[in-house]
């Protein structure tokens, strides 16, 4: 056999096939870079003006009218093509900064490059920064210009790898003066916030703020969660989603969906996936739509829940029964076991959950618990001038001086909210989930979901509840009628007489269950014996025994977490699209001379050419939330409606996705997110369903 010449390493090198591995750069890379968005139609008319719109209404608490004086009159404004003197000042010269904020999303680098662009065409002379690793960087005046260069090396793809991004608030006085300061060095007309709620709550501040000192603050909406969407008193919709969750939710069901692929092709595992969504579960519900999971938890539903039977009980007791109302650990358990029993039951051992991150804050023995402990540990930290994680680093320590509260030995007021009975119950919760309960909260003061194994906090109660069905034999795998009568036949032994015996449904139905009462093979060997199929003496036949043991349930999990690797995703051509002209407007709004506004586009649901960009007042958004123990203005974060279509949909198909009946599973392929071609879908599914 003749050996093929190897080739050398300096030839290999050159080599065009190597080279373009090497390079770094996919084709898909090199498409989305050269690709450019359209415009919507007000941006491809010249220079832009603005026109408020007088038709919304918000109802302003009273604490943003007091600490936002200057920006609480701001009103709706929307971008239109400019005219007369408006066009001469929009094309002045301007210095513009920006900013990312929080984790990244996809789509980030476009709000930059429709920003630079819109710069750049109404003055070549305009400069654009970027303030490096989020708003440290505008503290400590870490900054660059940004260049054709290093705008086109990053359009159409995601994360924030450009500028970076950082988690830093400006929220004290010190870090506001040296935040002025940079801006005035640099001499900023305006400053562009890319970020979150808690991000364009903190733009607002800054904008009044930096009223006075001419600086410009304008706010870009930026979640994968889905929870920043913008609605008047009336209803009426300003912002329908942020940016990035289109394409967190399309790689999250891609991933899934590969599992739902798996799980009915291997038949033996329960796939238990946990997205990103620590306040609301809109990706969760984006994920059942794209996916059809055969279950998903959906935590504004969890805390409607209404235990009718307990109400029930109480009423005809005269009292009444407040527990029963909003969902527990206990019965949420309960809730994934009755699934997994009823596919067991049609021989589906296997199966997809699809769990949102924040699942457990809309459990009420949970929420009371965090908001205890949060209070706790923040006026510790007060008090004592010092940090609760420092001062008591053990799961012990903490646990200990919960238990000194308890007995009055440390106070923290006149009566200290930890009490007798949330200690008994405290106790009573797996270790883990204590020690996820008392961890350090996030640089905002929140409880940090992501960190903990809410999959695995529910699965414990999940097996713990299956092994009790399994001893009580409801739990079973159900047995294919054919498989049983051809096995038994392979061993010369008759169907008719052994299956009575057996199965509880017998001649009923597709799928066999063994009897409750057969929990063991000594129990199995003793109905034969009764039935006068076997001796005492005999052994079970084989046949009769590879039929038990088939089932016999094992419960086999594995468990995912889906967050990170949607935050670093690729945006999808809808993501593009909006991020590019987020970015033109952010321009539109500085050239208006507008302030304290997030920028929005109105009719996302609807077809591209009826997108409005907007400026969208921040001030009027705001409400009190409690928030490190203390009650602080916060963007007020949008969960799922529960009268909404997305929702209804899913509820109303929640039993066909489950599939717990003969049959084939009813899962749906998302695909990946494409770049190419034009069998992309042009928008998130929640948002074309609540717009119908």
């Amino acid at each position: 056999m003749c050996e093929k010449p190897l080739m050398s390493l300096d030839d290999l090198l050159i080599n065009d096939c190597a080279k373009q591995i090497i390079d770094g750069d996919s084709l898909d890379v090199m498409e989305r870079r050269a690709y450019t968005p359209p415009m919507c139609e007000v941006f491809r008319n010249g220079p832009t003006a603005l026109e408020p719109q007088n038709q919304y209404r918000f109802d302003i608490n009273v604490a943003a009218r007091e600490q936002l004086p200057h920006l609480i009159e701001n009103r709706v404004e929307k971008v239109v093509t400019a005219s007369g003197q408006q066009v001469d000042g929009y094309s002045r010269p301007r210095t513009i900064g920006i900013v990312f904020s929080g984790g990244p999303a996809p789509g980030g680098h476009n709000v930059i490059a429709g920003l630079y662009d819109a710069a750049k065409k109404a003055n070549p002379e305009n400069k654009v920064y970027g303030f490096i690793l989020g708003q440290d960087g505008i503290i400590e005046g870490n900054v660059c210009e940004l260049t054709d260069e290093r705008v086109n090396q990053y359009r159409n793809l995601g994360g924030f790898c450009m500028i970076k991004t950082g988690r830093t608030k400006i929220d004290t006085r010190t870090k506001m003066r040296l935040s002025i300061g940079t801006c005035k060095k640099l001499g900023l007309d305006a400053l562009v916030v890319v970020g979150g709620d808690d991000s364009n709550t903190n733009a607002a501040f800054m904008a009044e703020a930096m009223k006075d000192e001419g600086i410009q603050v304008i706010g870009v909406p930026k979640t994968i969660d889905g929870d920043i969407q913008v609605k008047d008193s009336e209803g009426k919709s300003l912002c329908a989603i942020s940016f990035g969750f289109h394409s967190a939710a399309r790689s999250f069901a891609r991933n899934i969906g590969d599992l739902c692929t798996d799980g009915s092709s291997d038949v033996k595992y329960w796939h238990f996936c946990k997205v990103m969504g620590r306040v609301a579960s809109h990706l969760a519900l984006e994920v059942s739509l794209q996916t059809h999971a055969n279950l998903t938890l959906i935590g504004e539903d969890l805390a409607e829940y209404v235990d009718q039977e307990r109400v029930e009980k109480a009423r005809t007791e005269g009292t009444v029964d407040y527990t029963a109302y909003g969902m527990t650990l206990r019965h949420l358990s309960r809730v994934v076991c009755d699934a997994i029993v009823r596919r067991a039951a049609v021989g589906k051992n296997y199966g997809v959950v699809v769990i949102p991150e924040g699942v457990l804050e809309f459990i009420n023995e949970v929420q009371v618990f965090i908001i205890k402990l949060n209070t706790i540990i923040s006026e510790y930290n007060d008090v004592h001038d010092t940090d609760f994680h420092s001062d008591f680093r053990s799961l012990d320590d903490k646990l200990e001086y919960l238990r000194r509260l308890v007995r009055g030995i440390r106070k923290m007021g006149p009566e200290t909210i930890w009490n007798a009975r949330d200690d008994e119950l405290f106790s009573d919760i797996p270790e883990f989930f204590k020690a996820g309960l008392l961890m350090e909260r996030d640089s905002h003061g929140n409880f940090q979901f992501s960190q903990v194994e809410t999959d695995r906090v529910i699965l414990e109660l999940v097996k713990d509840y299956l092994g009790i069905l399994k001893e009580k034999g409801r739990y079973k795998v159900g047995i294919e009628d054919t498989y049983f009568t051809n096995t038994l036949a392979r061993a010369g032994l008759s169907a008719e007489s052994y299956g009575p015996v057996i199965f509880r449904n017998y001649g009923v139905g597709r799928f066999l269950l063994v009897k409750e009462e057969l929990i063991s093979l000594k129990t199995l060997k003793q109905a034969l014996v009764k039935a006068e199929l076997m001796e005492e003496e005999d052994p079970v036949p084989a046949a009769i025994i590879k039929i038990y043991e088939k089932s016999v349930p094992n419960l086999k999990v594995q468990t995912h977490f889906y967050g990170y690797d949607g935050r670093g995703s690729d945006p999808t051509k809808f993501d593009c699209t909006y991020t590019y002209n987020l970015g033109l407007t952010a321009f539109s709004l500085i050239a208006g001379g507008s302030t304290g506004q997030m920028v929005g586009i109105r009719n996302l649901e609807k077809s591209f050419e009826s997108w409005e960009p907007l400026g969208i007042p921040i001030a009027p958004l705001m409400h009190l939330e409690e928030r490190g123990g203390k009650m602080k203005l916060v963007l007020e974060k949008s969960v799922v409606e529960l009268d909404s279509n997305a929702f209804r949909l899913v509820k109303a198909m929640r039993e066909k996705w489950m599939a717990a009946a003969p049959g084939p599973d009813r899962y749906r392929k998302p695909g990946a997110i494409r770049f190419r071609g034009d069998l992309e879908e042009d928008k998130p599914m929640t948002l074309s369903l609540n717009s119908l």
